[in-house]
């Protein structure tokens, strides 16, 4: 499975954007995905799940209130709302599909997609 991550950019603080992450093949459909991000110079993080039928989400703390995630199983893709962005959001995103759900652990992707880069101005 191939996934392709879309929809980063340049922002400013308290605006918005909508990442997407879209699959290339329908096997996508029976996995969780979930989006991380890395900002320069620091570990890899969870962002945000939602299971293989859009049933369950999981986010992390620092963007609870502020991300949706969802997905459309028809287009073999899954979003990112991301509202009331700030400068420390900036990061390159990266999309995963695990048979795994919840907090996710890197250890628990099955498949990378490529990263898309986020910066938030303040």
């Amino acid at each position: 499975v191939q996934l392709q991550a879309s929809g980063g950019g340049l922002a400013q603080a308290g605006g918005s954007l909508r990442l997407s992450c879209a699959a290339s093949a329908s096997t996508f459909r029976s996995y969780s995905v979930g989006w991380f991000r890395q900002a320069p110079g620091k570990e890899r993080e969870f962002v945000a799940a939602v299971d293989w039928n859009g049933g369950s989400t999981r986010y992390a703390d620092s963007v609870k209130g502020r991300f949706t995630i969802s997905r459309d199983n028809a287009k073999n893709t899954v979003y990112l709302q991301m509202n009331s962005l700030k400068p420390e959001d900036t990061a390159v995103y990266y999309c995963a599909i695990t048979q795994a759900f919840g907090i996710l652990r890197q250890h628990e992707v099955d498949y990378w997609g490529q990263g898309t880069l986020v910066t938030v101005s303040s």
